[in-house]
């Protein structure tokens, strides 16, 4: 398994202890088998409409896109699939020698359609809608999940 590095861009920072908590859980037992980087996002305006907000986030998310990124979404209209699917999935996207995997979350109101059409994979972790700040931590704790499966670590259970 390789172990070249993930990127994460997401839009705004926890502002609950307990979300950075658990965020920074799984990307310290991620940072055993890789490096993680990752963007935040600054909010739009709150005074925005929605869809005026999903636009200048999508501009900077855009802004912080590498060429070498295989930018992968979350987005409710996304694939679903298993841990393990996702960890092949995962697998999959690392074998790419010249291209670093890429997700993406965006903030309350989802992604701008700009940034999903620059999307080569589209994910979903479920038909419920997550607060942004939850469905970071689950794409943490899938990723971990992910690198223990493909890794046979005693970390998941069947």
């Amino acid at each position: 398994m390789s172990l070249k590095p993930l990127h994460i861009i997401s839009v705004g920072r926890p502002r609950a202890v307990f979300w950075r908590d658990a965020a920074n859980h799984y990307m310290e037992r991620i940072g055993r088998w890789r490096t993680v980087t990752e963007n935040v996002i600054k909010d739009a305006d709150a005074a925005l409409p929605a869809e005026r907000r999903k636009e200048e986030e999508g501009k900077r998310i855009l802004e912080v896109l590498s060429g070498r990124d295989i930018v992968v979404c979350l987005d409710e209209k996304g694939r679903g699939m298993s841990s393990r699917e996702f960890s092949r999935f995962l697998e999959e996207l690392s074998r790419d020698a010249n291209r670093c995997p890429c997700f993406i979350l965006g903030g309350p109101f989802g992604l701008a359609e700009a940034v999903r059409a620059r999307a080569r994979h589209l994910i979903s972790f479920g038909p419920q809608t997550l607060p942004h700040e939850l469905a970071r931590v689950v794409l943490l704790e899938q990723l971990y999940r992910a690198e223990s499966l493909l890794r046979n670590t005693p970390y998941h259970h069947d």
